[in-house]
């Protein structure tokens, strides 16, 4: 091998590496849809710009929102993710594993709020903030899409599969967001 032909595979490794990383990063975007204020009813609910659910962020950053809710007003909260779901409305089964998730944890909805974190007991400041992110593997299946929402009390983003309907929606399909987090700081006993 000859000293071009060694700086030649170098430059196509280099491209090729390029290449990898330029499929690997797209689709990497991350939204933050910002909130003013929190809506005090249904109605003010579903006539947020992000009620639009014209992009599978904005119905992810509206689920954070409904969940929020629950503790204070479960059946509102319901109702608003019955309208995040469309034309597939919460079952039994949901609205059971849901109130399951809130035995004692009212805490875990507000972390997906930028700023939320266990020091200051998941309490976020306005405007409320949600980055929702995807990734090269967000859209695999037709007509899903799976983002991620982080927060401030978990080590790894969580997962929130949205799909778009025939009206161009994207309506909440399944959600990951109830799941475990660390505790807030004013229930430890060893802080």
């Amino acid at each position: 091998m000859g000293l071009f032909d060694m700086f030649a595979g170098k430059a196509i490794n280099q491209v090729g590496n390029s290449v990898k990383q330029a499929v690997q990063n797209a689709g990497n975007t991350t939204e933050r849809i910002v909130f003013d204020a929190l809506p005090q009813s249904y109605e003010q609910f579903i006539n947020l710009p992000s009620a639009a659910m014209s992009t599978p962020f904005q119905t992810a950053a509206m689920t954070v929102l409904a969940l929020c809710f629950y503790p204070q007003n479960s059946e509102l909260s319901l109702k608003m993710l019955d309208f995040l779901r469309g034309p597939r409305p919460l079952n039994g089964a949901d609205k059971q594993f849901i109130a399951d998730r809130f035995r004692a944890k009212d805490y875990v909805p507000r972390s997906y709020f930028v700023g939320s974190t266990p020091e200051n007991d998941y309490q976020p400041n306005a405007p409320y903030t949600v980055e929702v992110s995807e990734n090269q593997y967000s859209y695999e299946e037709q007509g899903i899409a799976k983002l991620f929402i982080s927060s401030g009390g978990a080590d790894s983003p969580r997962p929130i599969k949205l799909r778009k309907a025939k009206d161009g929606k994207w309506y909440l399909w399944e959600q990951f967001l109830l799941t475990d987090i660390r505790k807030p700081e004013s229930t430890n006993p060893w802080a």
